[in-house]
């Protein structure tokens, strides 16, 4: 089995920063993509950034410049680094990254269970 844990999240104020991680974990073989996306109450899920496994990165338009991700593939970890944080980034972050497990021949997508991130005076 292959299994994301998400840590980090909480409650801040406007204009602080946090650090999200997100560990994979279980029969790996290789990682390919990794990210996180968000979805903030009655909103869809969208990209909040990308990064493939040779560094490259790819960002939403609404956090450009205030967030960085980044990742450990020693540890199969993927970081985000979260500056100036406004009100209107308040969702539930998820992990994502794209796995072959061991046991499969082929990529599969696999989701981390979300970790609630509350910017608020």
């Amino acid at each position: 089995q292959v299994q994301l844990v998400e840590s980090g999240g909480g409650l801040v104020q406007p204009g602080w920063s946090l650090r999200l991680s997100c560990a994979a974990s279980g029969s790996i073989f290789s990682i390919n993509g990794m990210g996180w996306y968000r979805q903030a109450p009655g909103k869809q899920r969208e990209l909040v950034a990308a990064i493939t496994s040779g560094g490259s990165t790819n960002y939403g338009d609404s956090v450009k410049g205030r967030f960085t991700i980044s990742r450990d593939n020693a540890k199969n970890t993927v970081y985000l680094q979260m500056n100036s944080l406004k009100a209107e980034d308040t969702a539930v972050y998820y992990c994502n990254a794209v796995i072959r497990p061991y046991y499969s021949g082929s990529l599969s997508n696999y989701w981390g269970q979300g970790t609630q991130v509350t910017v608020s005076s």
